[in-house]
């Protein structure tokens, strides 16, 4: 069997007058992160890790922030067409595990749902999708609240 690592991170400034997403689902806070598309940090190195496996180059490579096809576009898509890239390639996921540095909001109350989304688009089931959270202690522009980050890593089998 041919098994693929792949990394990903991504990082989003926040800002007023944006809505939150993370994982494919809306958070209520008073700032959102900025992006060409829904600026999904979470989903966003879910697909790098995942392209990154397969030697498909990045989301910027797929996606680019300069097509207008992207604009807005809501990431759980770009999740589902990655998908397709990597299953064109012969592989399928065997799991992701991520990690989200923010200081707010604090977000365990929608990791459920956020898994249960993400696990529906990779068709895997919610026990092969980890997501973890933590703070950056008030350092750096995480701690400051100006924006946020988001680490994956991936596990492809070929088939």
């Amino acid at each position: 069997m041919n098994i693929r690592i792949g990394y990903g991170i991504d990082y989003h400034q926040l800002v007023e007058g944006r809505d939150l997403f993370i994982g494919g689902i809306k958070i209520p806070h008073d700032k959102g992160a900025l992006g060409h598309s829904d600026a999904d940090v979470l989903l966003h190195a879910i697909c790098d890790a995942l392209l990154g496996a397969a030697a498909l180059g990045d989301i910027g490579v797929h996606f680019p922030d300069t097509a207008n096809e992207f604009k807005d576009i809501d990431s759980k898509i770009l999740l589902a067409k990655t998908k397709s890239l990597i299953e064109a390639e012969g592989y399928k996921v065997i799991n992701i595990d991520s990690t989200l540095c923010l200081e707010a909001p604090k977000i365990k109350p929608y990791v459920p749902q956020m898994q249960e989304t993400i696990a529906g688009i990779l068709g895997i089931t919610i026990k092969d999708v980890s997501i973890k959270a933590t703070t950056t202690e008030k350092m750096g522009f995480v701690g400051r609240k100006e924006g946020l980050v988001a680490h994956a890593v991936c596990l492809l089998a070929g088939y």
